[in-house]
């Protein structure tokens, strides 16, 4: 397997940040072969130049790609670029959207998540509180901005809904634009972040070609929910391999949650390529997508 890390010790200190270290890290003791690529194209002017010290293989080879979202065009430079060295990233230009952008998932994931609208404007805000009603959960296409807590996340009235929505549009790297709408369910959970954001009984998979290849507890820290009996388990893995199938994305991140009904939700997916590994073990995993193909 090669992998194309953005991995750098010159990279300012973030969750993120860590999350490609760790995993650049991870993917070197299991044998991948790593190559170093920038974050962006600022000193290498494209990607053939961020590529420029990866060797061109006389057979094709299948690729990993570790690094912060990229923006679809520089995700699809950057596969071309690849496959021009003969390195075939495990997901298309068209599969790694349907995957990041949630607009794109929904039409796949109906049934198996929360109602959602997605809306370009304040305008059409209050269309959405008619067909979803209120409170709404409010994300990007791309992100939410949970970390900053409850309230940066979920409108209870109308003109909340709006100031979300709008600020939403303004970061164009979390909502590409579009901005998503969804109905409040309530989720499973005994902690909350400091900013008051519940931290739900959520698991996120890690899947290739319908196989998990890692599963851990969503949240750091401990949590007296995180324990999964075997038949919650058998559950949890099936739900979101039936998400990713409906999908047919090959290398995807799926996020499970327990309602406090008991039952369980895709939460939302993601490009595995860009997705934290949460507390999934992390050489268990990459021992695993070393052996893909």
């Amino acid at each position: 397997m090669i992998v194309l890390t953005e991995s750098a010790e010159q990279l300012p200190p973030s969750a993120s940040a860590r999350d490609i270290a760790a995993s650049t890290n991870a993917a070197k003791l299991v044998g991948c072969q790593v190559f170093h690529i920038p974050p962006d194209f600022t000193d290498c002017e494209d990607a053939e130049g961020a590529l420029w010290m990866v060797p061109h293989f006389a057979e094709r080879q299948l690729g990993v790609w570790i690094g912060y979202i990229p923006t679809l065009e520089r995700y699809g430079q950057i596969y071309e670029a690849a496959l021009a060295k003969n390195i075939q990233l495990l997901n298309t230009p068209a599969q790694h959207r349907v995957a990041q952008e949630f607009d794109s998932a929904y039409p796949f994931l109906q049934g198996l998540t929360p109602e959602s609208v997605i809306v370009s404007s304040e305008g059409e805000c209050a269309k959405a509180v008619a067909e979803v009603g209120l409170p709404i959960f409010v994300k990007g296409a791309v992100q939410s901005r949970k970390a900053r807590g409850w309230k940066a996340c979920v409108a209870e009235t109308l003109d909340e809904l709006r100031r979300l929505t709008r600020t939403l549009l303004e970061l164009e790297n979390r909502s590409r634009g579009r901005v998503v709408l969804r109905k409040v369910v309530a989720l499973r959970h005994s902690r909350c972040s400091a900013e008051g954001f519940p931290f739900g009984r959520e698991y996120r998979l890690f899947i290739y070609a319908g196989e998990v290849l890692g599963m851990g507890y969503y949240w750091e820290g401990d949590d007296p929910l995180r324990a999964l009996s075997a038949d919650e388990e058998a559950h949890v893995r099936a739900l979101a391999q039936q998400a990713a199938a409906r999908m047919k994305v090959p290398y995807a991140a799926i996020d499970i949650g327990q309602l406090e009904d008991g039952h369980w939700i895709v939460i939302e997916a993601g490009d595995a390529q860009f997705s934290g590994v949460s507390q999934i073990p992390l050489l268990q995993l990459w021992n695993r997508i070393s052996g893909i193909g």
